[in-house]
């Protein structure tokens, strides 16, 4: 996959981070966002990449980085918050429930909002969008707090994504990674791991990139839920 023009949400910190790493290292020109300013522009420095701090739940701050970045060949919409409240959802406070579903599903929105027509209205050459949303996404635990309703509703809005541009020159590919290593996760997969899964995605045209060890347990719900049965999965690691 060639990427000439890169735009990459949540790219502060893990897979964002990794994501715009690998995107330099091809030669891409980036565009990076993050809400975390210090840290975005450290690492928009060591790329040569564009920056804005920003919010991706503001769409107005959203489109300004759409029209700054017109000639965008690849968008990745990833940024994302997990919230501090992780148990049932009736454990989780109001102002909880409206960051993490305005970060999560709003950001998406917004970037498929500002960018979408514009991809469109390029040149016939392919254009790609990539969704970051979860295994949390697919799988229902016990517990997950307002992270796993909002990355729900992120795999719906890219499966509608996907059809309404079924035909175009623009290509969707959600990714729905496990546990990431992160700063405050010592377990979990690597980033830059998640990153390179990613991008071959991208590059084989799948639409959904789940990790390959939780795929039985994913058509397993989905043949139970058919079937109305209750699903049961074993614990995330």
């Amino acid at each position: 996959m060639n990427v000439e023009r890169a735009i990459v949400t949540g790219a502060a910190s893990c897979i964002g981070r990794a994501l715009a790493t690998r995107l330099a290292a091809r030669g891409s020109s980036l565009f990076l966002v993050d809400s975390d300013g210090a840290s975005l522009a450290e690492l928009a420095d060591e790329l040569g990449a564009q920056a804005a701090a920003i919010d991706v739940s503001d769409s107005e701050a959203m489109e300004a980085v759409a029209r700054e970045a017109a000639d965008a060949t690849l968008v990745c919409l990833n940024a994302g918050v997990v919230g501090s409240t992780t148990g049932p959802p009736w454990t989780v406070p109001d102002d909880e429930w409206r960051r993490v579903l305005d970060v999560n599903l709003g950001g998406v929105i917004n970037g498929l909002r500002a960018f979408v027509p514009r991809l469109l209205q390029a040149s016939p050459d392919e254009r790609h969008l990539l969704l970051t949303a979860s295994l949390a996404g697919l799988i229902t635990f016990p517990t997950g707090g307002a992270y796993a309703a909002s990355k729900h509703a992120v795999v719906a809005v890219a499966e509608q994504t996907a059809l309404a541009l079924e035909g175009t020159s623009v290509t969707v590919t959600m990714i729905c990674p496990a546990l990431v290593k992160t700063r405050m996760s010592p377990t979990g997969a690597s980033p830059d791991d998640v990153a390179d899964a990613a991008l071959r995605a991208i590059a084989d045209g799948i639409f959904a990139q789940v990790p390959s060890e939780w795929h039985a347990a994913v058509v397993d719900r989905a043949s139970r839920l058919t079937a109305g049965l209750a699903p049961k999965f074993p614990s995330p690691a």
